[in-house]
């Protein structure tokens, strides 16, 4: 896994203002879900979309893409926690483990998962988003894999 983070470095030398520095730092050091919870924050905070804003295209190359969409797998999944079950302390354990957040945090988004699904993992693998949803599974939780 390191030499990816190498690779990507060496392909994207982009040049940073000084004042920015200390902030890309913070957010390379995130971890893939709370980095997808702080652009969800951004993008309710300043009413923006993190997404590209869509061209409009010829209707024949929209059919055209859209039928191409249709045949390409999806190769990222969300892992999501629909509730932890009757052996909650199993579940948090689990979650520590994959999402690498301290006992608490862990025992927060668990908690949380009882009101609202919660995504653990997001842009997963599938062999590894559904080894965890078994783990998680195995453990009592409701999990599902988008």
């Amino acid at each position: 896994m390191a030499e990816k983070k190498e690779d990507q470095k060496e392909k994207k030398e982009i040049e940073i203002p000084e004042n920015l520095k200390n902030i890309v730092k913070e957010i390379e050091e995130l971890k893939v879900v709370d980095l997808a919870k702080l652009v969800k924050v951004l993008e309710e905070k300043f009413d923006i979309s993190a997404q590209a804003p869509m061209m409009a295209a010829p209707v024949a190359a929209g059919a055209a893409s859209a039928g191409a969409a249709a045949e390409e797998e999806k190769t990222a999944f969300d892992l999501v926690l629909k509730n932890p079950g009757a052996s909650k302390i199993a579940v948090i354990k689990i979650v520590k483990e994959i999402t690498g957040k301290g006992l608490k945090e862990a025992k927060d988004l668990v908690d949380a998962s009882e009101k609202e699904p919660q995504t653990l993992m997001q842009g997963a693998k599938k062999e590894e988003a559904e080894e965890t949803k078994k783990k998680l599974e195995e453990a009592g939780a409701t999990v599902e894999i988008k």
